[in-house]
Protein backbone atom coordinates (compact mmCIF):
# COMPACT_ATOMS: atom_id res chain seq x y z
CA UNK A 1 0.00 0.00 0.00
CA UNK A 2 1.21 3.01 -1.14
CA UNK A 3 -0.28 6.82 -0.50
CA UNK A 4 -1.02 9.17 -3.38
CA UNK A 5 0.22 12.63 -3.07
CA UNK A 6 -1.65 14.83 -5.94
CA UNK A 7 -2.82 18.05 -5.46
CA UNK A 8 -6.46 16.07 -5.46
CA UNK A 9 -5.51 14.06 -3.01
CA UNK A 10 -4.67 16.87 -0.53
CA UNK A 11 -7.47 18.67 -0.97
CA UNK A 12 -9.73 15.23 -0.07
CA UNK A 13 -7.64 15.25 3.11
CA UNK A 14 -8.47 19.10 3.99
CA UNK A 15 -12.49 19.38 2.70
CA UNK A 16 -14.02 15.69 3.24
CA UNK A 17 -11.30 13.37 5.56
CA UNK A 18 -10.33 10.90 2.46
CA UNK A 19 -6.74 9.42 2.00
CA UNK A 20 -5.95 8.06 -0.89
CA UNK A 21 -3.70 4.94 -1.28
CA UNK A 22 -2.53 3.06 -4.23
CA UNK A 23 -3.10 -0.95 -3.18
CA UNK A 24 -2.75 -4.47 -4.70
CA UNK A 25 -5.41 -4.90 -7.10
CA UNK A 26 -6.46 -8.26 -5.82
CA UNK A 27 -7.10 -6.87 -2.05
CA UNK A 28 -10.58 -6.04 -1.10
CA UNK A 29 -12.23 -3.60 0.59
CA UNK A 30 -12.41 -5.46 3.54
CA UNK A 31 -8.61 -6.71 3.82
CA UNK A 32 -7.92 -3.03 2.50
CA UNK A 33 -10.18 -1.48 5.63
CA UNK A 34 -8.41 -4.09 8.13
CA UNK A 35 -5.06 -3.08 7.01
CA UNK A 36 -5.58 0.63 7.60
CA UNK A 37 -7.01 0.28 10.64
CA UNK A 38 -4.45 -1.73 12.04
CA UNK A 39 -1.42 0.53 10.52
CA UNK A 40 -2.87 3.98 11.73
CA UNK A 41 -4.91 3.04 14.68
CA UNK A 42 -8.25 4.62 13.23
CA UNK A 43 -11.23 3.77 12.51
CA UNK A 44 -12.95 3.56 9.00
CA UNK A 45 -16.47 4.58 7.71
CA UNK A 46 -16.33 3.74 3.83
CA UNK A 47 -13.81 2.83 1.03
CA UNK A 48 -14.22 3.81 -2.74
CA UNK A 49 -12.03 2.29 -5.22
CA UNK A 50 -11.16 2.54 -8.86
CA UNK A 51 -8.90 0.71 -11.17
CA UNK A 52 -7.29 2.29 -13.94
CA UNK A 53 -4.08 1.10 -15.87
CA UNK A 54 -3.82 -1.85 -14.04
CA UNK A 55 -3.26 -0.11 -10.70
CA UNK A 56 -6.43 -0.27 -7.89
CA UNK A 57 -6.78 3.32 -6.20
CA UNK A 58 -8.48 3.71 -2.76
CA UNK A 59 -10.32 6.41 -1.23
CA UNK A 60 -10.71 5.95 2.74
CA UNK A 61 -12.99 8.06 4.03
CA UNK A 62 -12.13 8.31 8.25
CA UNK A 63 -14.50 8.80 10.73
CA UNK A 64 -15.01 12.23 12.32
CA UNK A 65 -12.97 11.42 15.36
CA UNK A 66 -9.77 10.32 13.34
CA UNK A 67 -8.49 13.72 11.20
CA UNK A 68 -7.13 12.84 7.97
CA UNK A 69 -4.94 15.52 7.66
CA UNK A 70 -2.70 14.13 11.41
CA UNK A 71 -2.06 10.54 9.33
CA UNK A 72 -0.97 12.70 6.54
CA UNK A 73 1.34 14.68 8.79
CA UNK A 74 2.75 11.39 9.89
CA UNK A 75 3.40 10.00 6.69
CA UNK A 76 4.94 13.13 5.61
CA UNK A 77 2.13 13.93 2.98
CA UNK A 78 1.69 17.86 4.31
Amino acid sequence: MKPIVTEKAVMLIESQNILTFETEKNKTRTEIQKEIEELFEVKVDKIRTLVRDNKKISYVKLKKEFPAIDIATKLGLM
